[in-house]
């Protein structure tokens, strides 16, 4: 059985052909520094230079390197979904690969991880080098993700970040999730979650890889997550409460037009001024009641879906080295 190391840093990389082997390099400073054992996990999310060819230089110097190539880019979420598989240290750190973050901050993430009892360490860029066209939006985002999840971080979206070993093994990444990896965990039931003030470089090589669309995507990412957070292993609370309400509204106006059609036939014989079917009223009650039912039933099929055992996906890898 493989020893588990002290340390695993995962990197997503795309087009990063530049930085790797200065970032491979400060790590291994870092780490022979402190006498922690470690490996790095370089994962090439579909580069289109030669990144690959770099992370295999690295490997080839330094046995502690390992890289998986993807066929294809991903997305950051499933680079971090297969490292996290991946991974043999105790802690866990993520952090990006175009020199942004600054691998010194390693060691006391590690220890505020490992003594201080953290399930997860994010980190806090205070003080950024991103126009305000990135820095206004982040603001914004972090303000709303706080208020949703009650988790009190200032920046959810910091590739910096620390975890014990437990973590990264009880969750799945995947779409655009992985801003919301505080979320996830917290509603996984590790709510250790604290929060370092970080270094932010200013990028040396290339160039963001980031559009404004992420915003929008980062918005139903996070209705997302919050709903199957709370719901997922009781979608009925859901879907059937919803349910019994349209479906009693429904109900209601059903009866109100019975009642009118009785009052104008046998009680007081005053004839309606529209019948039944002319009514808008009986048309709401109509769909508050198909709705109702239909609301019901999906809480019914999601509440036997989720008790299926949900396979972890998987991700087409064409190339690795240093990986079993």
């Amino acid at each position: 059985m493989t020893n588990k190391l002290d340390i695993s840093v995962i990197i997503p990389a795309k087009d990063e052909e530049q930085s790797i082997p200065e970032l491979g390099a400060w790590i291994d400073r870092v780490m022979k520094a402190k006498g922690y054992s470690y490996e790095i996990i370089f994962i090439d999310d579909g580069s289109s230079d030669r990144t690959w060819e770099a992370m295999v230089a690295l490997n080839a110097s330094n046995p502690s390197v390992k890289a998986i190539r993807f066929n294809r880019n991903f997305g950051k979420s499933a680079a971090l979904h297969t490292g996290f598989r991946a991974a043999q240290g105790e802690v866990v750190i993520t952090m990006d690969a175009d020199l942004q973050d600054s691998p010194d901050e390693i060691p006391a993430l590690y220890t505020m991880i490992r003594d201080d009892g953290y399930h997860l360490v994010s980190g806090w860029k205070k003080k950024r080098h991103d126009p305000i066209s990135k820095t206004l939006p982040s603001w914004f985002f972090n303000a709303v993700t706080r208020r949703i999840s009650g988790i009190r971080l200032h920046d959810f979206n910091c590739g910096l970040k620390a975890y014990r070993r437990t973590v990264v093994k009880s969750i799945s990444v995947y779409g655009e999730m992985h801003r919301y990896i505080p979320v996830m965990a917290k509603w996984a039931g590790f709510t250790r979650i604290g929060e370092k003030i970080v270094e932010h470089r200013e990028r040396k090589y290339g160039s963001s890889k980031f559009g404004f669309e992420r915003f929008l995507r980062g918005f139903l990412d996070l209705l997302t997550i919050t709903f199957v957070g709370r719901f997922a292993r009781r979608p009925m609370h859901f879907f059937g409460t919803w349910g019994i309400i349209s479906f009693l509204v429904g109900f209601f106006f059903t009866a109100k037009i019975l009642w009118d059609k009785l009052d104008s036939v046998y009680l007081s014989k005053i004839p309606l001024k529209r019948e039944v079917t002319q009514q808008p009223i009986f048309y709401l009650a109509l769909a508050a009641v198909i709705i109702g039912v239909q609301l019901f039933l999906t809480g019914f099929i999601a509440e036997l879906i989720a008790r299926q055992s949900i396979s972890k996906k998987e991700y087409l890898i064409i190339d690795r080295v240093g990986i079993d």
